[in-house]
């Protein structure tokens, strides 16, 4: 794994934001907004959250861009972590009462379009304050808008009985360029809770047919990258789509194995559930 974004990452990851943006913006726009599509949130509510984060994100990379009208917003996101970014989410959705698709839609558009456009020119490697203190490169910024316009692209999808297939190629930027960069470049208290501090380290090592492979170390309370020469202890060969599906709750473990997209091996798999109860998302 090289030590930072490649060019061509960077150009993948920018291209597979225009271009799921495009495909999530024309799911949606074929949608009843009203119907329901998780257990909180209709397919409104998903819109308006997906487009909270491109406003976001274009802050961050725009200093001169209008601020999410969430009072004391700036404040909240150091202390989130991922088990309360739900509720830094419906702070913010009750700051946004806009729930018609159109509007939403065309905030959506522009936010990206201009986040791309802020971009270009700039190192992917880059980085912005996010949540939790933790630094996000830019091709991870990028590269996390695109797995919340395919994930949530499949919860409307799973909603009205259409198919929503998440090509491995941008699945895989999530963990490629998002949470390689956060572990890079630093992820603050992002991932505090979660297992208790261990003495021995576990060395667990991602590979799919989209991404070199990535292994990473848990220590003492802390992910970091293994050394290279470190003996894996589980190995996770994946469909990067169904990994992300499984990792935002939207999969069982159970069924992405027995359907063959995830497979654990390695000399001490039953290491692994220690191992994700730290290195986890939302979900």
């Amino acid at each position: 794994m090289t030590a930072t974004v490649s060019a061509e990452q960077w150009q993948v990851a920018r291209v597979a934001l225009a271009e799921q943006t495009d495909r999530f913006v024309g799911l949606v726009r074929s949608v009843d907004a009203s119907t329901r599509c998780t257990e909180h949130w209709s397919v409104a509510d998903t819109l308006a959250h997906v487009a909270s984060l491109a406003w976001y994100y274009v802050c961050l990379v725009d200093r001169d861009h209008p601020p999410l009208p969430v009072p004391g917003f700036a404040e909240l996101l150091p202390g989130v972590t991922v088990d309360t970014v739900a509720d830094m989410n419906e702070v913010v959705l009750r700051h946004l009462p806009e729930r018609e698709a159109g509007p939403l839609l065309d905030r959506l558009q522009a936010d990206v379009a201009q986040l791309l456009a802020a971009c270009e020119g700039r190192s992917p490697d880059e980085t912005v304050p996010w949540l939790g203190d933790a630094r996000v490169p830019l091709a991870g910024l990028c590269g996390h808008l695109v797995n919340e316009l395919l994930v949530h692209g499949h919860d409307v999808a799973s909603a009205v009985g259409r198919p929503w297939p998440l090509p491995g190629r941008e699945a895989a930027l999530f963990l490629e360029l998002f949470l390689v960069g956060v572990i890079r470049h630093g992820y603050g208290r992002l991932i505090d809770g979660g297992a208790p501090p261990r003495e021995h380290p576990i060395v667990v090592e991602f590979r799919s047919a989209y991404a070199a492979p990535i292994r990473l170390q848990l220590h003492r309370g802390v992910v970091s990258f293994a050394d290279p020469t470190a003996r894996p202890d589980a190995r996770i060969d994946h469909d990067p789509g169904t990994l992300n599906l499984v990792m935002f709750g939207r999969m069982s473990r159970l069924r992405a194995v027995l359907t063959g997209k995830m497979r654990v091996s390695g000399r001490r798999p039953w290491l692994l559930p220690a191992f994700l109860r730290k290195f986890r998302t939302p979900s």
